[in-house]
């Protein structure tokens, strides 16, 4: 074993130890008073059980697919391991979201009795659920990651393989347990979105709009459904999603350094990339601290000084890392990864300008409510709309800097290394920047409960503080999350075409072939039907839950009054149900989509569905995120006292807007950013059956 992979056995286990202490630290902490625990433990009741539904739904998936792999294995299309690598890349992307949850679900009524001594008390437990979140997934991911190539190197190794050959089998290996993870993730995400988005829009239209009464308000049946949402959702759906995006962007470098002929230093160098960045994320978050002022700027700015002093760790420390493994005559290689860390900082500030109500767009949205629901729909389609040229932009400019000053001009090879170091670059930080949008649903999820058990005004306060800053952040983290997947996906699909080559597949990626281009209309036609197949999901979903609230404010008497309780386990079973039944279809098109292209168009065609995907589906996702954050942060605007603030009919065309938006922000759009990358995994794994069984040789 190497020292750099020492180094990154170390890093993984010094993330997952410090996430032990977070945990304690947690728990060590008072839950409050018996109806705050009681609130509590409904949200953890409602969360397990969703979960536990959807690990049996997706063993089943996973099973067949094992099997499927194991066979393709026997026929000699794929590595033996490729199997089990795909099994173990879900288990641990499964394992993060289920770590990641269960911790927000026992930290949310700890921020709402922290609230009552101080803001900063409430900011440090509700931060330190969400770094739990993001060390548990690098910690993991590094550990599979670590496991895996040391195996694989043992194992290629006592078979008398050389170096060259044995880095050519590894890496081939290791990228395709990525679509393990990328499946979850998939799945995670659709099913978690379906959930959350399905009570939420629900509770809203009938809670808010009809029967007048505030969010989380005890009185509305839905309630306990839509914070349960915001954990199966916002956390262990995130958790998932990033886990494999982690996971992908390494591997699909380490894929690259081989076809560059960096040998053993270049396959080893994102994961001291990585490792440098657990070190720094741990370092940042111990400058994560607030006043008692709950202003949303001085808490934004107590989580940026957090990511910024982890991101100047990583330039500074893999300086020394390139410096080291690659020799200076790669220097061009660090800079690569200083585009990425630069991309990511840079997409940050754009999301943030176009989703916080700090902001003229943002509050030119709440401003449309004045004239109705309608002009609020306009102008917030409008905003996510030129939200996406800013992210376009700078992701074109760090792929044009990290591919040139890589050397790509000279070696191609290179410069798609260079692509994908900064890929990790950008997500080197994961463990803080996943923290500060982890964080979100706990502080959302601490405000319902001092509404549901009556506290006083100042905690609420408070908590709707660290709630306000936890949409603002959890749109840069979206944000975040997209522009690294566009830099993954560029870096998989370079990695698809060296797999092409290397099992002695031909491309032709001219323009002028008619494969291509067929695969170019396809790719961009499908992520608009994805995304219809999740807001529908979302919209049949919410209605049930609709008709249920009405239901039961019509029929348990004394409800609407506070005299009666609602029947909170209806609305979560409905949830629950609609959203495993939902999430199926989406999914497993998604992955059988590149098979059936490839069987058709060949190995030419997939590639052109892969660009028309990458780039429609990039554009999309922005463009939902941040239409869907604004048109949320525009409502809070409003309720903070603007415009009439609550309860007007200003009021309640915000809310309109709003409920269109959540399904956008967080089912569909984040949904994206999965989709596009496991196209690409799903090429990669399934490229030696394509070449020998497409119609098109």
């Amino acid at each position: 074993m190497d020292y750099s992979q020492l180094i990154t056995i170390i890093g993984s286990i010094f993330a997952l130890s410090y996430t032990g202490y977070l945990v304690r630290f947690i728990l060590r902490k008072s839950e409050g008073t018996p109806d705050m625990i009681e609130v509590a433990e409904a949200i953890r009741t409602g969360a397990r059980a969703y979960l536990k539904r959807q690990y049996k739904g997706v063993s089943i998936f996973f099973s067949i697919v094992f099997f499927i792999l194991l066979i393709l294995s026997l026929l000699n299309y794929l590595p033996i391991f490729v199997p089990f690598a795909f099994l173990t890349g879900g288990f641990f992307s499964a394992l993060s979201g289920y770590i990641g949850m269960t911790i927000a679900t026992k930290s949310s009524a700890r921020t709402t009795y922290a609230a009552k001594n101080s803001l900063n008390s409430a900011l440090k437990i509700a931060f330190s659920a969400g770094l739990v979140m993001g060390l548990i997934v690098v910690g993991l991911a590094l550990l599979d990651i670590s496991i895996w190539y040391n195996l694989l190197t043992w194992f290629y190794k006592s078979r008398g393989y050389g170096i060259e050959e044995r880095l050519r089998y590894i890496t081939s290996t290791m990228i395709c347990f990525g679509m393990g993870a990328s499946s979850y993730a998939l799945f995670a995400r659709v099913g978690g979105g379906i959930y959350t988005k399905g009570a939420d829009v629900g509770a809203d239209l009938v809670g808010k709009v009809e029967a007048g009464i505030p969010e989380d308000d005890p009185r509305n049946p839905a309630v306990i459904a839509d914070n349960v949402g915001d954990n199966v959702g916002d956390v262990a759906g995130m958790g998932a999603d990033l886990y494999e995006s982690y996971t992908d962007a390494i591997i699909a470098t380490m894929a690259l350094a081989y076809a560059a002929g960096l040998g053993l230093k270049g396959v080893s160098l994102p994961m001291l990339i990585a490792t440098i960045g657990v070190i720094g994320s741990i370092i940042g978050s111990f400058f994560v601290k607030a006043g008692e002022e709950a202003s949303q700027s001085n808490l934004l700015w107590a989580l940026r000084r957090g990511i910024y002093f982890s991101s100047i760790f990583v330039v500074i420390f893999s300086y020394f890392a390139v410096n080291i493994l690659l020799g200076k005559e790669y220097i061009g290689v660090y800079i690569s990864l200083l585009s990425g860390i630069i991309a990511g900082v840079l997409i940050g500030f754009s999301t943030e300008f176009f989703t916080s109500d700090a902001y003229i767009p943002t509050k030119n949205i709440a401003k449309s409510a004045l004239t109705g629901p309608a002009t609020v729909i306009l102008e917030g389609l409008s905003t996510g709309m030129i939200s996406t040229v800013a992210p376009v932009i700078i992701v074109v400019g760090a792929t044009i800097s990290s591919y040139v000053f890589a050397g790509g001009l000279n070696n191609p090879e290179i410069g798609l290394y260079g692509i994908g170091i900064a890929g990790v670059g950008l997500l080197s930080t994961l463990g803080i920047t996943l923290a500060t949008d982890a964080y979100g649903p706990v502080a959302d999820n601490a405000g319902g409960n001092a509404e549901m058990t009556h506290q006083p005004p100042f905690v609420r306060q408070r908590t709707d503080a660290l709630d306000a800053l936890g949409n603002t952040t959890a749109a840069t983290g979206k944000g975040f999350a997209i522009g690294s997947a566009a830099l993954t996906a560029l870096a998989l699909i370079a990695a698809y075409k060296e797999q092409v080559i290397l099992i002695g597949g031909k491309l032709d990626l001219s323009l002028m072939n008619f494969r291509v281009l067929c695969g170019v209309f396809i790719g961009a036609m499908y992520p608009f039907f994805f995304c219809s197949m999740a807001l529908r999901a979302v919209r049949r979903a919410a209605s049930m839950i609709v008709e249920e609230v009405r239901r039961q404010f019509r029929e348990i008497t004394g409800l609407l009054e506070g005299k009666s309780k609602p029947d909170y386990a209806k609305a979560v079973d409905i949830c629950t149900k609609t959203a495993q039944k939902e999430m199926v279809l989406p999914s497993v098109l998604t992955i059988l989509l590149p098979i059936i292209i490839g069987i058709l168009l060949g190995v030419d065609g997939v590639v052109g569905l892969l660009c028309g995907a990458l780039t429609s589906g990039f554009a999309v996702a922005i463009m939902m995120a941040n239409s869907g954050a604004a048109w949320d942060n525009a409502k809070k605007f409003i309720e903070k006292g603007n415009f009439g603030g609550k309860g007007t009919d200003i009021h309640k065309a915000a809310v309109i807007g709003d409920t269109v938006g959540d399904p956008f922000k967080d089912t569909a759009g984040p949904s994206l950013n999965i989709l596009i990358k496991l196209l690409s995994i799903v090429s990669i794994v399934f490229a030696g059956f394509i070449i020998k069984n497409s119609i098109f040789k």
